[in-house]
């Protein structure tokens, strides 16, 4: 366990404001370079209890389509997604692709029935997006319908390994250490951001957020190249950098973290089923992961009270599987919010006259 020195914390500029983010996946480490960018003057220090590539997000397969939360505005979501897609594509377009782990890739989302929806909200900010021929229809004899495009894919822990660095160049600090209560970070950081997903049942004392388990196959497949992805987004097929990821599972309420092989076998099938050339596929890694669910991502701004303490608190957490799909916009917005709380600190109460 890695401890701070408030003391040493303290040092620099009287008004430079000390920023705790907690949690250290895709929507913790994303957060603080928004925060580094947006807040000048600020020290930033990441505390979590997993790094990379121990947390959920390492998990994920960091395909880049969203998901739908019922109590976050389409418009929102829609924005989020747009800010993340041209963050992640600037990347993709980089000398910086490589180390980052984002790129490009091609393929289709089919259906087993026409879809409510045949254009979805996002189709103008994915590249290419049209409805599929007859002819490429053909591959898949179960299905009716399909959608073609172009969007981004993130290997998450070269991204979060990236990401780390970034926060490393730009002064900030990580340390481990399990937090039990929020009120310990106080008084050595004037802000508190919590991007703990699931965590934040404890330290928010958030009942709405519950885990939805997700078990993933890593196979090795160099030859497929495209993405496959049922409508109903369980069964899926992400070509990566070094491997293919196959998917998925959506277990409610489930905790456990162990790989159930008959699920993996399940998980094997239902993809041989859409892409038969997986059958010569060679599984090298199971992988689980806990999606953080809430009806709606919770982004706002809590003043914790103790006595005459207060501690400014900006949450931000609750993405479930669709975290990688909107992080940076999401965290440019809970920057702003940070900011907010900067300017109140930097700004002394007018004493109150009775």
């Amino acid at each position: 366990m890695v401890l701070w020195d408030p003391a040493a914390q303290s040092q620099g500029p009287m008004d430079t404001a000390r920023i705790a983010v907690v949690g250290a996946g895709v929507i913790g480490l994303s957060t603080a370079v928004c925060i580094s960018k947006l807040v000048p003057g600020c020290s930033i220090t990441i505390i979590s209890d997993k790094f990379t590539p121990d947390t959920t997000s390492d998990v994920a397969a960091g395909m880049l389509i969203p998901h739908i939360y019922p109590d976050t505005p389409i418009h929102t979501l829609k924005r989020w997604f747009q800010d993340t897609f041209d963050h992640l594509y600037a990347i993709a377009c980089s000398a910086e692709a490589a180390d980052a782990g984002v790129h490009l890739v091609s393929g289709w989302q089919i259906f087993r029935s026409i879809p409510a929806e045949e254009v979805p909200f996002w189709a103008d900010v994915v590249l290419g997006f049209r409805k599929m021929t007859e002819a490429e229809l053909k591959k898949f004899p179960q299905h009716v319908f399909g959608q073609a495009f172009t969007t981004l894919k993130c290997e998450t822990s070269a991204y979060l390994s990236w990401l780390e660095k970034r926060i490393k160049e730009s002064g900030g600090l990580l340390l481990t250490r399990r937090l039990e209560n929020l009120w310990e970070l106080q008084p050595s950081f004037d802000i508190v951001v919590n991007c703990t997903g699931l965590g934040s049942r404890q330290l928010a004392g958030d009942p709405m957020i519950s885990p939805v388990r997700g078990q993933v196959l890593q196979v090795q497949a160099p030859w497929v190249k495209h993405f496959i992805r049922d409508g109903s987004g369980l069964t899926y097929i992400y070509p990566g950098a070094s491997h293919v990821t196959l998917g998925g599972t959506r277990q409610k309420g489930d905790w456990n973290l162990s790989p159930d092989a008959q699920i993996s076998r399940d998980i094997f099938s239902r993809c041989c089923v859409l892409e038969p050339s997986l059958h010569r596929a060679c599984i090298t890694k199971e992988k689980v992961g806990l999606r953080p669910v809430r009806p709606g991502v919770r982004l706002q701004k809590e003043l914790l009270a103790h006595g005459e303490q207060r501690l400014p608190v900006v949450h931000h957490y609750g993405h479930g599987s669709g975290g990688i799909s909107v992080h940076w916009g999401s965290a440019m917005e809970a920057a702003r919010l940070v900011s907010e709380c900067v300017q109140a600190h930097r700004t002394p109460s007018p004493t109150s006259k009775l």
